[in-house]
């Protein structure tokens, strides 16, 4: 098996590439002084050349095509990895170097800039710049088309985040969700229009906040603090999780007036966190420590986020502790005024803020505008005038700038393109792992009303998280669940929890 480890060798070389670049990543949004773009996106478009080579490289091409003359001695596990670097090797010798650095130059070139442009509501400032970064991106995804065996390149872009989806796929999900959603959201928008979701809206020092957020992430497992923390939070434009194994990072956006804004983005980002530092540590530096896809990525975090997060019994346990950090600005409510205030059914402009139901509805817009986008029926000068007629359409919602509309997300200035279906996916996988953690374990929320996170948290662990890239996506949803994805179980779910709120 000597070719086996000759081959993970260079892989290992790799993936510490990768992990340098996460770290040039982490640094560009958060510490980076604004001068330094420039030589940023510069020291990236090398870094990420040099990783072309390595991957592309007549060593690493020989190194495993003598590995997989052995494959038929192999374990399970090194025969996924056989896969995963086949794959991801044919992928890269499917484009052009010059176009690799270009693409991430671009994109940091391009994030720089939506920042600012965020900042002054300006949309035109923006344009330029994206448009370069779309058609960059179209060409790439083009060029990957007869490898990963798809049609298209928006199915290209799809398949960079969860292998084996495509559009066609996900817009059939999206619609059983959509029709599964809508007849609640109207119900429940009416049930809880008495609410005054401002009620949960108070200042709390940002000083504060960082505690908050602290204390919410370390009490999930994700470790910021001891002489072992694999793990730190800090501050950015738009909340993010990066790292690898013993190096994973969050973080989250404070507003001074709206503190669970950054308490749930350190439950979202912490989830994401957990499913990184949770793979089996023997499989670091090999393909299989990866993530299964950002589907199953998003399922860990919108489960502590939302199943979790927003539960009546986790709330039991939490307020006196939030009131405690906070320095009692909560102290005159009671549980159900803030599970009310949390899980209110209400069309909002944000995304990120919104509740469970629209929420899909969010991404729902936006997986229409890319589908759009990268058919030809859409230009990049389109977008905001598209985004604002089908958040009109959905959502009866207007914006007063493109600020606080087309520019609010990230993914589209950092070239994250075919991603934002994975959001709702992972709600639906979330949905999916629920049911069957509580055919396992029904009494789990009532470990979360003692305190005990890692209860739920720890089933993650052991039947997803472990699993890493095992598996492709689907095939873990159902080794897991035992079914095909289906969006039934999270619509139920929903169901189940608003009929007991309201």
């Amino acid at each position: 098996m000597d070719s086996y480890k000759a081959l993970m060798d260079k892989y290992r070389e790799l993936v510490l590439v990768d992990a340098t670049l996460m770290n040039l990543n982490w640094d560009l949004e958060t510490h980076m002084p604004p001068q330094g773009i420039t030589l940023r996106s510069d020291q990236l478009a090398v870094i990420q050349r040099v990783r072309h080579r390595m991957l592309t490289s007549d060593g690493m091409a020989k190194a495993l095509a003598e590995a997989e003359k052995l494959a038929e001695s192999m374990d399970q596990i090194q025969k996924r990895n056989l896969y995963l670097i086949r794959r991801e090797h044919d992928i890269a010798k499917s484009i052009p170097e010059d176009l690799v650095a270009e693409l991430q130059r671009q994109s940091a070139l391009a994030w720089s800039t939506w920042v600012k442009a965020k900042a002054a509501k300006d949309w035109k400032m923006f344009e330029p710049e994206l448009k370069k970064l779309v058609d960059l991106s179209v060409r790439a995804s083009e060029a990957t088309m007869a490898v990963k065996g798809v049609k298209n390149a928006f199915d290209a872009m799809i398949d960079d985040h969860e292998e084996g989806m495509t559009q066609d796929r996900a817009a059939s999900l999206l619609a059983d969700l959509k029709n599964g959603l809508l007849p609640l959201i109207r119900k429940y928008t009416e049930a809880s229009k008495d609410v005054d979701s401002a009620l949960i809206m108070r200042p709390v020092p940002i000083d504060l906040q960082r505690n908050l957020v602290r204390d919410a992430v370390n009490m999930m497992g994700y470790d910021t603090v001891t002489d072992k923390a694999r793990g730190a939070v800090d501050e950015t434009e738009h909340p993010f999780t990066i790292g690898y194994f013993d190096d994973v990072r969050i973080t989250v956006h404070y507003h001074e007036s709206d503190p669970l804004n950054a308490f749930y983005s350190g439950l979202h980002e912490g989830g994401h966190a957990l499913y990184e530092l949770n793979r089996d540590h023997d499989w670091m530096y090999q393909p299989v420590g990866s993530s299964a896809g950002m589907g199953v990525h998003e399922a860990m975090s919108r489960f502590p986020e939302n199943m979790l997060g927003r539960s009546r019994s986790f709330w039991r346990y939490y307020l006196p502790r939030l009131n405690k950090i906070t320095k009692g600005v909560f102290s005159d409510l009671q549980v159900d005024d803030i599970v009310k205030a949390v899980n209110k059914v209400e069309a909002s402009k944000t995304r990120v803020t919104a509740d469970e139901m629209t929420y899909q509805m969010h991404v729902i817009i936006r997986f229409e505008i890319e589908r759009k986008l990268f058919r030809g029926e859409l230009e990049v000068s389109e977008l905001p005038q598209a985004w604002n007629e089908l958040y009109d359409k959905y959502l009866q919602i207007k914006f007063d700038h493109d600020g606080e509309g087309v520019l609010q997300d990230v993914h589209w200035s950092i070239g994250s393109y075919g991603y934002f279906q994975s959001y709702s996916m992972g709600n639906v996988y979330a949905g999916m792992f629920l049911k069957k953690m509580e055919e396992n374990n029904g009494s789990w929320l009532d470990e979360v009303e003692k305190g005990n996170m890692r209860a739920p948290l720890g089933w993650l662990a052991e039947n997803v998280h472990r699993k890493g890239a095992l598996f492709q996506p689907q095939a873990l949803i159902k080794m897991v669940t035992g079914t095909d994805v289906t969006v039934e179980p999270f619509v139920k779910y929903l169901e189940k929890k608003h009929s007991d709120i309201w």
